[in-house]
């Protein structure tokens, strides 16, 4: 089993491909994500990819293989079942649990997880993101950004980037979280800032850096909200 350090590196790998949708990951990118020098994501990798578990190319950056994809993927399965379990069964604030679930995702046993998985009734996100199946499946559809969604139309809110608490609790103070509709009113102006208008909430207003961590999908549908 993989340690700790090298179940990090993977997971984080993986999110950042997703983010970036770049062939191969920036070591500048991954050393800030990992919060350490450039130097020592560069040695890390360079072990990571002796081990088979990424390729890396020197100036370019690094990619996980397929093996490394199927680490990170556990990874990311048993920290994102442990932030709904401690959500929806324990009642922690969606706001805190990420730092909660990243303590435990490496000691808890498969046996836990699955009796977990069961109780809380197979779900297929977590509070922030899509959750992987027991068989390594995840959903890999592609959002736009709050930043990049087109004016007064419905949108929902599907994943939150940024997951610093204090980012999150803001967010959800103001009924911007995962689930919950949205439109975005105006913004992207010579300021930078977005005003957005959550369902039945007072709008708020949002830097660029704010609007482009949150992912979003049209409504297509919307349903009408009675007068």
């Amino acid at each position: 089993m993989p340690s700790k350090t090298v179940e990090d590196y993977l997971r984080e790998l993986f999110l950042l491909q997703q983010t970036l949708a770049a062939s191969y990951v920036p070591m500048n990118a991954l050393a800030l994500a990992m919060g350490v020098t450039a130097g020592t994501a560069t040695v890390m990798v360079q072990g990571l990819a002796e081990e088979g578990y990424v390729e890396y190319v020197k100036r370019i950056g690094s990619r996980l293989t397929g093996s490394g994809e199927r680490e990170a993927l556990k990874v990311l399965r048993r920290h994102r079942l442990v932030e709904s379990f401690l959500v929806k069964i324990l009642g922690l604030d969606w706001s805190e649990v990420h730092v909660e679930a990243h303590l435990l995702e490496h000691v808890i046993s498969e046996r836990v997880l699955d009796k977990m998985d069961a109780l809380l009734g197979h779900p297929e996100t977590d509070p922030h993101d899509p959750i992987p199946s027991a068989a390594g499946r995840i959903d890999r559809t592609t959002y736009l950004c709050l930043a990049e969604a087109q004016h007064d139309k419905p949108f929902r809110v599907v994943r939150i980037l940024d997951q610093s608490p204090d980012f999150l609790r803001f967010l959800e103070s103001k009924g911007i979280s995962p689930g919950e509709p949205v439109v975005v009113v105006d913004g992207g102006g010579v300021s930078g800032a977005f005003i957005v208008q959550p369902h039945n909430l007072p709008t708020v207003v949002l830097g660029k850096a704010a609007a482009e961590s949150i992912l979003v999908e049209l409504v297509l549908n919307p349903v009408a909200t009675p007068v």
